[in-house]
């Protein structure tokens, strides 16, 4: 492994495994290919622009010709595969981008790195794809597929393409399914930034139905040392779930983002239900603890109370995102992308 393009790498997963895979990794490249939609921001990464190891590629997985350059370009011989559409409303309020993101820029991605000839091919997806769970169980790599949303069923659809990829052609694919992430950098239309910030502008704080969904929470830094894992020591063709064992009712969470950051329950606003709703979500990890490992370091009253605070930390930072002035930064910045 020696150049490694990590596509969707402006993006919340995506900076924070670049800045772990940096540090981890010391004779590899790291190739960042963002088409910087709305969700990527190259800001998250200012810190590691100096390192010669580094680089940015601006680029759709959606155009063949963009895809194809970056792989003659930087000689690539792994892909950790983060792009993708993925807010679930956004998915309710029009699905087409869904499927073209995460279905065709998958296939287009997994034929290019077929015909590269590539070493290995990390597929990154979500729990979501197992559908919903009743009051007991949790989700093993053998649960059915079971989507329940544009969203998911579209993870859905590029994870067998992946795997059709690798049954067929030997493509050398690995897949891991991940419970909902929170830590630094996440945008603000997910549910912890979202209740952070709205709290600190004590503004309403909107919570779908009665609250009682349930969630399994893994930190994104657990999450990305558990990709690492993965990349290393993972087989071909197998997938591995990755879960932080961390179940918690979302009603629950609020309320103690509320508490953390010294703010009344009285801003809670129960609204009407998404339509389709999962009741409940569960990982078990079992599988990539005994053969690979890797189990979760952050507790999670540890890890929403360094969330809390890095928002508190850096209110500049959610501010221009959520105004769009971090677009700026990358004509700024990279004023001159070099496409061919």
């Amino acid at each position: 492994m020696k150049s490694v393009l990590v596509t969707g790498g402006a993006g919340f997963i995506g900076s924070n495994f670049i800045r772990h895979f940096l540090v981890r990794n010391p004779d590899v490249d790291v190739i960042n290919f963002d088409k910087l939609t709305y969700a990527g921001n190259l800001e998250n990464l200012s810190d590691v622009e100096g390192n010669q190891r580094y680089h940015f590629i601006k680029g759709d997985i959606c155009e063949r010709g963009d895809v194809e350059l970056a792989f003659r370009k930087f000689k690539i011989d792994t892909v950790v595969h983060f792009a993708a559409e993925s807010h679930v409303d956004r998915s309710i309020l029009g699905s087409s981008v869904f499927v073209q993101t995460n279905v065709v820029g998958t296939n287009i991605l997994l034929d290019v790195a077929k015909e590269s000839g590539i070493q290995r091919f990390l597929h990154i997806s979500t729990d979501e794809v197992y559908g919903s769970l009743g009051s007991t169980g949790k989700f093993t790599e053998e649960t059915p597929l079971h989507p329940n949303s544009p969203y998911s069923a579209s993870k859905a659809g590029s994870d067998l393409l992946a795997l059709a990829y690798q049954h067929t052609f030997g493509l050398p694919v690995i897949i891991t399914r991940c419970s909902n992430n929170y830590g630094p950098y996440q945008f603000p239309e997910k549910l912890i930034p979202l209740m952070i910030i709205n709290a600190l502008n004590d503004k309403p704080l909107p919570v779908y139905g009665d609250g009682l969904n349930v969630r399994d929470w893994l930190h994104v830094v657990d999450h990305c040392v558990a990709i690492d894992a993965v990349l290393q020591a993972g087989k071909p063709g197998e997938v591995y779930n990755i879960g932080g064992n961390n179940e918690w009712k979302n009603i629950d969470i609020v309320k103690l983002i509320l508490q953390k950051v010294g703010k009344p329950e009285s801003l809670i606003r129960f609204v009407k239900d998404r339509p389709g709703h999962d009741r409940r979500y569960a990982i078990d990890a079992a599988k990539i603890k005994n053969e690979i490992g890797w189990t979760p370091s952050y507790t999670f009253e540890r890890g929403i109370e360094e969330t809390v605070q890095w928002y508190l930390n850096n209110r500049g930072w959610w501010s221009r995102v959520m105004s769009g002035e971090y677009q700026e930064y990358y004509q700024k910045q990279y004023d001159e992308v070099v496409r061919s």
